[in-house]
């Protein structure tokens, strides 16, 4: 607690970068994306594929 006590006081404004997946440039040049992204991006080539619903 005591180093993310440190952590959280040395940051500007208590802001962090983002952890998410779909955020990482490094992760984006891989071709890597979340887990929600892939089986959206599957749903739409699989012509077998369930539809999704909005709400």
């Amino acid at each position: 607690m005591l180093f993310f006590l440190v952590k959280v006081l040395s940051h500007k404004n208590g802001s962090f970068s983002s952890q998410h997946i779909h955020d990482s440039q490094a992760m984006k040049d891989r071709g890597i994306h979340c887990v929600m992204d892939q089986d959206r991006e599957m749903r739409r080539k699989s012509k077998f594929a369930v539809s999704e619903k909005s709400k």
